[in-house]
């Protein structure tokens, strides 16, 4: 091999997430797509493959997602979150979090958690617990979600990368795995992050607030606010017809038998399974809850799905182009890391989160170098979901800010330096305590 061309390519993949991470948004697929064309224009390498497959399952889910939440049905999960948290406000580090996780899990998504926000703050300060604790892990806590999520994009661009021969690990194989270390995680990591800060009366910033009359006092007896939403029955009715369609895509995952057969006399491939349901799911709202199909494309949900979906085009495109042009240096060399330190893939996936935002792109940009190098499928998967709460390391993400600006105290901060933001330590935290989970789990299940 030649060392200086394979290092000049690798230059200019890494170049173009670079310049797509400085875009953002679409951004981060146009760079992609200007990469293939200069290692095929200029370095003459063969295109990879296309994400086809993971785009699809993409499309699907984001139209119904987005059908549920023009009928309102995002906003009734909502509601249901806000109860869970109000039940038990005195443990709302822990509470918030999983309930965050879980119906971001739900939904696919973690535009869920937006509403969410300005009742954690609430019910966290009038209980007298610092609101940067459950806002910040309740944050970083949506970002594991989605390898958790059988309908969320990184769990899509996952599915499409094990679910294949020689590999054939399937949908119910990864969530066995990420489900549990991901709760363990963010339990273990509450004990943590409610330690951090200064408790609220000994805060001078916060007790200098209250005295100026900024803010009022903590009081429990105060009545607890409630998520800015309207809720309606259609809206109710959208949200369980879409929760069925996961529930329906696992049971599919489960039982080999319900599926139908395909051409060579086995049962199809999960990927045309969760196309299929998730456009029966958008059908059913469609006909029963009767959204306005005009509304979709301006859905916070359907716009965010698609930036993903561009972005995974571009960026999974030009990394295919470059493995498969290297794929036997790789897995020799980079591999040969990997297996001897696998922490080094979970790291891998934790920086390329960190540098894009973005759950799917890590996934395709990493996990296929770690199944070349031959790491066993479920540490591999273990370790890939406690790395998504690097999407949280730097303050540059939307439910960041929103978190911020939600906490009139003041405790949420996002920092002048990077790393001196809220979100910073409760990121390595539960990445830490979730790839460790991840990986015990990984190795006995996997």
């Amino acid at each position: 091999m030649d060392v200086a061309l394979f290092v000049t390519q690798l230059l200019v993949v890494l170049g173009c997430i670079v310049m797509g991470t400085r875009s953002s948004g679409v951004g981060l697929g146009l760079w992609g797509g200007a990469g293939v064309a200069i290692l095929v224009f200029v370095f003459r390498l063969v295109p990879g493959a296309p994400p086809v497959d993971a785009l699809l399952i993409v499309l699907a889910v984001v139209l119904a997602s987005s059908m549920m939440q023009s009928a309102g049905g995002i906003d009734w999960m909502v509601s249901v979150a806000a109860k869970l948290i109000a039940r038990n406000p005195k443990q709302i580090t822990l509470v918030a979090p999983l309930v965050s996780f879980l119906f971001s899990v739900g939904a696919g998504t973690s535009n869920i958690l937006y509403p969410l926000l300005p009742v954690i703050q609430d019910l966290s300060y009038r209980n007298g617990v610092r609101p940067s604790r459950p806002l910040s892990l309740s944050v970083v806590a949506t970002g594991v979600a989605l390898a958790c999520s059988p309908v969320s994009a990184a769990m899509a661009a996952m599915v499409t990368l094990t679910d294949t021969a020689p590999w054939n690990f399937e949908l119910v194989d990864i969530l066995k795995v990420t489900i549990p270390a991901a709760i363990v995680g963010i339990v273990l990591s509450s004990i943590v992050v409610n330690k951090l800060g200064k408790e609220i009366a000994d805060d001078p910033e916060i007790q200098a607030r209250i005295a100026s009359g900024e803010i009022p006092a903590p009081s429990a007896n105060a009545a607890a606010v409630q998520a800015e939403v309207t809720v309606t029955k259609t809206g109710r009715n959208a949200a369980i017809i879409f929760l069925l369609g996961v529930a329906a895509i696992v049971c599919f995952g489960l039982f080999k038998g319900l599926r139908p057969l395909d051409a060579d006399g086995g049962p199809i491939a999960m990927t045309p399974i969760i196309e299929i349901v998730m456009f029966v799911v958008g059908t059913l709202i469609l006909v029963i809850c009767r959204p306005k199909v005009s509304e979709i494309p301006t859905m916070s949900v359907f716009k965010a799905g698609m930036v993903s979906a561009i972005a995974l085009f571009g960026l999974a495109w030009l990394t295919d182009t470059f493995l498969g042009a290297h794929s036997e240096a790789i897995a020799g060399g980079v591999g040969g890391l990997v297996t001897a330190a696998p922490w080094i893939f979970a790291l891998g996936v934790f920086l390329v989160c960190v540098l894009t935002t973005s759950q799917s792109t890590a996934t395709r940009t990493i996990v296929p170098i770690g199944l070349a190098a031959g790491i066993p499928l479920g540490l591999l998967t273990g370790m890939w979901a406690g790395a998504f709460a690097g999407i949280y390391l730097l303050p540059t993400n939307g439910s960041q800010i929103a978190a911020a600006n939600f906490d009139h105290s003041g405790s949420t901060k996002l920092g002048t330096k990077l790393v001196d933001h809220s979100f910073f330590l409760p990121s390595i935290i539960l990445a830490v305590t979730t790839i460790a989970a991840g990986a015990l789990f990984g190795m006995v299940w996997g």
